[in-house]
Formats: C-alpha cells, sequence, structure tokens
C-alpha cells in the first residue's frame, strides 16, 4: 500500500483551510449556528488526530503498525472529504 504524504498532506490541508474560512466567515457574519460550530469543532478534532496519525507514521517501521496507520490516516481523510462536501 502506498502513500503519498506530500501530496495527501497539501491535499487536506486545503481542505481545512476553506473549511476555516467559511467558519471565519460565518463567524464574523454572527450567524454560525450550533449545527456549523460543532461540525466546525469535529473537523478540528479530525484534523489533531491526522496530525498526530501522520506523525507516528513517520516513525513506524513495522509494516502492520504502517497498515494499521495508513487505514486509520484514510478514514480519517474520507471522513474529512464527507465533511467538506456537506458543508
Amino acid at each position: 500500500m502506498g502513500w503519498d504524504g506530500d501530496a495527501l498532506a497539501g491535499q487536506m490541508e486545503e481542505v481545512f483551510e476553506r473549511q476555516q474560512a467559511v467558519a471565519d466567515a460565518r463567524a464574523l457574519r454572527g450567524t454560525s449556528t450550533l449545527e456549523e460550530r460543532m461540525r466546525s469543532s469535529q473537523f478540528e478534532s479530525l484534523r489533531v488526530s491526522r496530525s498526530r496519525i501522520m506523525t507516528q507514521l513517520n516513525g513506524a517501521t513495522n509494516p502492520s503498525h504502517r497498515t494499521m496507520l495508513e487505514r486509520a490516516l484514510k478514514s480519517i481523510n474520507d471522513q474529512m472529504a464527507a465533511d467538506e462536501k456537506n458543508s
């Protein structure tokens, strides 16, 4: 299973920046709903988890551990992408 960390990191950072820009714009307008704040909080939690997994993946040498981390990273990326589509 291949993993292109730089491309993936750049792609997900763009998603985060778009999500953050939308949240910032809503906050400035004062129209952020509870649902939007919860979604933003969940997205931030996913971003932190993703960052932690990427750090672990960079240092992982055991193939089965790497596979587990790659699967976890894919799951988080899928969730973040789905959230991006729904916002």
